[in-house]
């Protein structure tokens, strides 16, 4: 299982684009997704505000603000265990 963990804001044109990257890309691997919204949280702002979307594989981050189909695609590729 790929865990995969999107941090992202409310209203925000890069987060909705990758979030339609992974809709699109993640039913062919086997991954959980949980997705955080960081409006309101003081610590994650600071973290991420400025980087939104971040998308973290495996607890690695492996975007930020964008990605396109076959990034994610080969990114995952190399998650699958054999």
């Amino acid at each position: 299982m790929i865990e995969l963990t999107l941090f992202t804001r409310q209203d925000c044109e890069l987060c909705h684009e990758m979030e339609a990257v992974i809709a699109a890309e993640t039913p062919k691997f086997e991954v959980r997704l949980s997705r955080i919204l960081i409006d309101g949280n003081p610590e994650l702002e600071a973290r991420y505000g400025t980087e939104v979307p971040v998308l973290m594989v495996n607890d690695r981050k492996a975007f930020k603000y964008r990605c396109t189909a076959r990034e994610l695609r080969q990114r995952l590729l190399r998650e699958v265990r054999p």
